[in-house]
Order: structure tokens, then sequence, then C-alpha cells
């Protein structure tokens, strides 16, 4: 079963394309939650997910509703730098879905009470860090579930 990584309002293309790259290179499918902060043919999109996007599985849906009705989530990991619950101390599962905030809000503030038992962080010891990139977080947290579970 393959991971899925889920965007929730994505705002930057390039970011979305990184991501999709991502995807095409670990087996994963991609989910974008609507409203988006691009048009999906946008010119940066195309260009950081090279040639790779004919190859990705992806969704894209027009809430978060929508989502949960159409595409059934087991579980769902909610990484966010608003939490202290490391991502690496979470046990893995093929299937999982790792959901994404967008890059200037994050999460929807009401995730944080709705899924609050799923909240996880990507550790930053560096003293002056706020957040990863959101093509990194997913890239670390995609290859740390494909870690876990022996895909790699």
């Amino acid at each position: 079963m393959p991971f899925h990584i889920v965007l929730v309002s994505p705002e930057i293309p390039q970011n979305t394309g990184t991501i999709g790259r991502l995807c095409v290179c670990a087996g994963a499918v991609l989910h974008l939650i609507d409203p988006l902060g691009f048009v999906i043919d946008d010119a940066h999109l195309r260009r950081a997910g090279l040639d790779y996007w004919p190859y990705l599985e992806w969704h894209r849906w027009a809430s978060w509703e929508e989502f949960l009705e159409g595409a059934k989530p087991g579980r769902m990991a909610f990484l966010s730098s608003k939490t202290t619950r490391s991502f690496f101390d979470r046990q893995a599962t093929p299937g999982d879905f790792l959901v994404f905030g967008n890059e200037q809000h994050g999460l929807p503030v009401e995730f944080y009470g709705r899924y609050r038992d799923s909240l996880y962080t990507l550790p930053m010891p560096g003293p002056h860090a706020r957040c990863h990139n959101l093509a990194n977080a997913a890239s670390i947290a995609l290859y740390e579930a494909l870690r876990q579970t022996g895909e790699l």
C-alpha cells in the first residue's frame, strides 16, 4: 500500500511540484485540498516537478470534507511545527496519510483540536529554527515512514 501526502491549501507551486516529484520517486500518492494558491498548470509547478508529473498519481479535492469522503483515509499523521510530539516516535504503517498545512499558516486552526492525538512535529534542534520548508518536511516524513516500514 502506498503512502499518501496530503497538502491542505498549498500556496507555492514550486513546493507542490517538488512534492509531486518526491511522490513519484517514492511511490506515494499526492492529494491537493483546495483552495490552491496557484493554478495547476503553473510553469513553476511543472519546472519543479520536471517531467515526473505525468507519472504522478494525484487527486484534487474541493474541500477537506470531500477528501475525507472520497479518499477514505485510514491512519493520518498531521505534521506541524506547533506541537512537541516527534514524528520519529510514531510507528508508520503502509498506506498512512501524511497531512501538511500550507506555507503561510500551517494546518487549519480547527485541526489542532479535531486531530489532537495525531499531531506530530519534525524536531528542529537549531536555535533559530521556526519551521522546515514544506517540500523538505514532506521529504523527511515520507522517507522516515519508508525507512520504518522497510520499503527502502
